[in-house]
């Protein structure tokens, strides 16, 4: 017999929808990212570890009131040009699309994603964890998009969680693992005490933003083919230092799996396993500690990608960093 839907309370503090996935006829294939990441990792959990798609959280899409609350209304206007959007998708061919077809295609699955970070972040203070299937755009600024990423998520779902939540958060860190420089939430919170950044990255690629690197209190700049004993023996000494100089209420870790040998873009060289223990370690670091923790998944952009994320979740459960 086919088992009940789980009542909200019964669900996993895991967010998706299927509302996630690009698709513009096609040429969201001219872009390496996967664009239908979150709906194969979300049919590999369901695998793994029997679940259903009602022990999700499904997102609504997020309203233009709610993107004004950090966007701004000149940002959101250029968005209507598809030539503005094609920059940001890097598909120069969207150019040519009417703005409508753009829209649906390509923003509105983003509206959605965007709108399960802040879900995630609201889950993560009930639960003391939670994932979004999507989301971790950190190339996007309250005034700027780029690198794929139309809505800075990441800055929209801190905001919110200050506003709504002020005595249960009041100092946030994000911990950016994306193998990119994160440097459109480093130019939203410059100059504000009450968010660290942690940031590792390959220095030698896209975005090179040397003002948005004033923000990051804990960086780490990694050359071209970094291996797993380094970058986890750096990734340590970045979470003991990072604590010991800041406690945060609420953490925001950027999980790009770019970092993977073999990724077009991130051109490091982590192996599977070394994904998966990074991921362990920043989770048991803060669960251990009680502070709730919300992961997104950011960029990565090769088919393997989603398997091990996938197996990562999985480990997390297992290993009771998932309770």
């Amino acid at each position: 017999m086919k088992r009940e839907a789980p009542e909200a309370r019964d669900k996993l503090p895991i967010v998706y929808s299927k509302k996630y996935a690009v698709c513009f006829a096609g040429l969201e294939k001219l872009h390496p990212f996967d664009a239908a990441k979150g709906k194969h990792i979300q049919q590999l959990l369901c695998g793994e570890l029997s679940l259903e798609c009602g022990d999700f959280y499904n997102p609504l899409e997020i309203t233009k009131d709610e993107l004004l609350r950090v966007h701004t209304p000149k940002y959101l206007k250029s968005l209507k040009w598809s030539a503005n959007v094609a920059a940001i998708a890097e598909v120069p061919v969207l150019i040519f699309a009417p703005n409508f077809a753009v829209q649906s295609g390509y923003l509105r699955p983003m509206r959605y994603q965007t709108a399960g970070s802040i879900l995630a972040g609201k889950l993560a203070l009930e639960y003391g964890w939670a994932i979004n299937l999507g989301g971790g755009f950190h190339h996007c600024c309250s005034y700027k998009g780029g690198g794929f990423c139309p809505y800075a998520d990441i800055t929209l779902l801190l905001v919110r969680l200050f506003d709504l939540e002020p005595s249960r958060v009041q100092n946030a860190m994000i911990i950016d693992l994306d193998a990119h420089q994160g440097n459109g939430h480093e130019r939203d919170f410059k100059d504000t005490k009450t968010v660290y950044i942690l940031d590792m990255y390959n220095a030698y690629i896209y975005p090179k933003d040397n003002e948005a690197k004033l923000s990051i209190r804990c960086a780490v700049e990694l050359k071209h083919l970094t291996e797993d004993a380094y970058y986890l023996r750096q990734l340590n000494r970045c979470l003991m230092r990072a604590l010991a100089e800041f406690k945060p209420d609420i953490v925001v870790y950027n999980a790009g799996t770019d970092i993977l040998k073999g990724d077009p873009l991130g051109n490091l060289a982590i192996t599977p396993d070394g994904v998966i223990e990074r991921d362990r370690l920043v989770f048991s670091t803060f669960r251990a500690l009680n502070i709730p923790i919300v992961m997104l998944l950011s960029g990565g952009y090769m088919k393997s990608s989603k398997h091990v994320i996938a197996d990562s979740i999985v480990n997390l459960q297992r290993q009771g960093w998932l309770k």
